[in-house]
């Protein structure tokens, strides 16, 4: 069958089913005119009225009335298998990644990709434009090692180093030098546990100083997102990368309370990894080039303030 009469049958079968011409056209978002023209092609072509007018709204002929059934029957068969294949999510693209990733760095630059590409619907960690769907999720994003996937790309190291809240940086730099973190509470991050070579508090004050006291004690915390909450109202300071609150640092809401070079570099980072199957849709393909591309100029901004810090 052509595609010009699938679509007739459509207009017909939507037409008998809601009983006007006009609410066919509201569900397949063409005007009336255009369903009754699609219904007429068909007439034509079978030499036989389909439908009636009346006071009640549009009822179909006897022609019609035998075969009602089957096309009744046809169009949820149609809909099931569109629910099979899930036609929807063709627009849609789910992800599956680090909290911290998400809220710090994907979401306020994915504002930008949306608004260039107002079709493509996200949903993320179950929540967003569209519900949760069974299955595979398209993008997986995380912080460690590997995991060896068909499709995986590396997207950033991190560069380590202490931020802190304006308040407190201003504190710390009228004490000396070799105690300028003594007293202040330190907050410390697991979220960095896959990387060995990651500096904690502990390392770091081994390394650089400015303390010399209590270096492991302090609050700990699993989500960076959580921890920067507690450095907004001045509760003390965390060791985290730079790379995530780079915005945080450009608004004003962080500061570094120490030189950039008293830092250091994850040896692990945050990755990707794409279904392959679902890398087929233009959408997942033009949103994995997109994020390529915004990785590489976040990498580049953060060595480009070491380089000039």
């Amino acid at each position: 069958m052509s595609v010009p009469f699938l679509k007739s049958l459509q207009a017909l079968q939507l037409a008998i089913q809601l009983g006007a011409l006009k609410s066919a056209a509201d569900r397949l978002s063409i005007t009336p005119a255009a369903v009754g023209q699609r219904i007429k092609v068909l007439e034509d072509y079978l030499g036989v009225e389909l439908i009636v007018r009346g006071r009640s709204g549009i009822r179909p002929t006897r022609e019609l009335e035998r075969a009602l059934p089957n096309l009744d029957a046809a169009f949820r068969e149609l809909a099931a298998v569109s629910d099979i294949l899930d036609f929807q999510r063709v627009q849609e693209i789910h992800i599956v990644a680090d909290s911290d990733f998400v809220e710090l760095w994907l979401e306020p630059r994915l504002a930008a990709f949306k608004a260039e590409n107002p079709n493509i619907l996200f949903c993320i960690n179950g929540v967003g434009d569209v519900p949760l769907r069974l299955g595979a999720a398209d993008c997986e994003i995380w912080f460690g090692p590997s995991r060896k996937r068909t499709v995986e790309d590396d997207l950033f190291l991190d560069y380590l180093l202490p931020v802190s809240s304006p308040e407190n940086t201003s504190r710390i730099s009228t004490l000396p030098n070799d105690r300028r973190l003594e007293g202040f509470p330190l907050l410390h991050l697991d979220c960095y546990a896959e990387d060995t070579e990651a500096l904690g508090w502990p390392q770091w004050i081994a390394r650089f100083g400015h303390r010399t006291t209590a270096t492991e004690r302090g609050i700990r915390y699993h989500r960076i997102a959580h921890a920067l909450d507690a450095v907004y109202s001045d509760a003390g300071l965390i060791l985290c990368g730079l790379g995530l609150v780079s915005r945080k640092l450009d608004e004003g809401r962080l500061m570094l309370p120490f030189p950039l070079s008293e830092g250091s570099w994850t040896s692990e980072g945050y990755r990707v990894s794409f279904n392959e199957l679902s890398l087929r849709r233009s959408q997942l393909a033009l949103f994995r080039e997109w994020l390529l591309s915004e990785s590489a100029a976040a990498d580049e901004n953060v060595r480009c303030r070491l380089a000039t810090g």
